[in-house]
């Protein structure tokens, strides 16, 4: 007999998640205008108020490198004010379960952020990333593997001394936009390797959209085999085909219980030009059209999650309000579907009924809900032909 049961199926399929957002950061990273520090202190706000407490708010690298963040330090002064630590008191927010994370993907920018520590404005939490694929890692800091793991380890022992926490990022886990394919056993190695050098938590990344849904279900079951505790086990997942949905699903089935997400599904490659000018970023950009990149929505997700009875602690009306204003930011439409069509509504959408049904069945004399003819039995009963297998 079939099992019906979503949860017996995949019994370790959570029925609560987090789900972490990193607009401000990896969204607007991609973006070729310069976003003003006003609209990075609104939507960090505005998703806090939301509903989220898992947020990435800046990247503290070379701002020559990425100009994008060069008012890393005015955002992150924002965020440490009265001001704001009233303005969710009076929402009934609990500061303290707030988490600011910032990436700090090389040395300089870890010691940057021990800086702002010590001046009461630094974030909770740090980020650094390695990739599997050595081309792809070397595109992003300018390192070898061997060399970037001991600066992680020094980088680390800063970290933690300072009172932060460290996530190292595992990318390029399902394939490389660079390298081409990788092994799912290096990723679960890097993931342990992380652990082993004092990181709180690994992120593991499909940073260009390679990832498929079966081989997302065998990584995730493979870590989780390894390292049990999911608190440990961030996924994100980058929008290239119109299938990182599928992944979410697959990861849930593996016992996933944290995730990342954008507005708008912005995100990618950190940009090589801003505004008027072209800027270094990380060198050319890996795909030939910009609006086939960027992070899994957050807005259509928090709806996937909702059809799912799964909770995520979100207001998600006041999410996809969110997202139209972003669409409004950036000037474009974005990749959501959810900002437009909606949340799935039990009640239906009545304003589309074509008028006249009731009339109509009462003239044929048929019950208000009635279904089908009344001379017909109320079971039906399969062909012969149809029930062989």
């Amino acid at each position: 007999m079939t099992e019906y049961n979503y949860w017996k199926i995949f019994p370790k399929m959570p029925k609560k998640v987090t789900v972490g957002d990193i607009t401000v950061r990896d969204g607007f990273q991609h973006e070729e205008k310069f976003i003003s520090t006003a609209a990075k202190i609104f939507y960090l706000e505005e998703l806090v108020f939301a509903g989220c407490r898992d947020i990435e708010v800046t990247n503290l690298g070379n701002p020559y490198i990425m100009p994008q963040f060069r008012d890393a330090e005015e955002v992150l002064s924002h965020l440490r004010s009265d001001r704001f630590k009233n303005r969710c008191e009076r929402r009934k927010i609990n500061y303290t379960d707030i988490c600011f994370t910032a990436v700090t993907i090389r040395e300089p920018a870890v010691d940057q952020a021990i800086r702002l520590k010590k001046k009461d404005i630094g974030p909770d939490r740090l980020l650094m990333m390695v990739s599997t694929e050595e081309e792809h890692h070397f595109a992003n800091s300018g390192t070898t593997l061997p060399e970037y793991w001991e600066e992680a380890k020094r980088c680390i022992k800063k970290c933690n001394d300072a009172g932060m926490k460290m996530c190292g990022t595992v990318s390029t886990i399902w394939g490389s936009p660079i390298g081409g394919a990788t092994a799912l056993t290096d990723a679960v190695e890097f993931s342990k390797r992380w652990l082993e050098i004092g990181a709180h938590d690994i992120e593991h990344a499909d940073h260009d959209g390679s990832a498929s849904a079966a081989d997302v279900y065998r990584y995730f079951s493979m870590v989780l085999d390894k390292i049990p505790e999911p608190r440990r086990h961030i996924a994100h997942f980058h929008e290239t085909k119109r299938v990182a949905s599928a992944s979410i699903l697959a990861a849930l089935q593996a016992g996933i219980i944290h995730f990342e997400a954008t507005l708008g599904g912005l995100g990618g490659q950190p940009s090589n030009f801003l505004d008027d000018c072209p800027t270094k970023g990380t060198g050319e950009y890996y795909y030939e059209d910009p609006q086939y990149v960027g992070l899994v929505c957050l807005e259509d997700t928090l709806v996937q999650l909702d059809e799912m009875s799964i909770e995520h602690g979100y207001d998600v009306d006041r999410i996809l309000w969110l997202g139209k204003q972003m669409e409004k930011t950036i000037g474009r439409r974005l990749r959501s579907d959810a900002v437009i069509n909606g949340r799935t509504l039990k009640e239906g959408h009545m304003q589309f009924a074509r008028p006249g049904l009731q009339q109509k069945k009462k003239k044929l004399k048929e019950d208000p809900d009635q279904k089908l003819p009344n001379k017909w039995k109320a079971k039906a009963k399969l062909p012969e032909k149809c029930r062989s297998v």
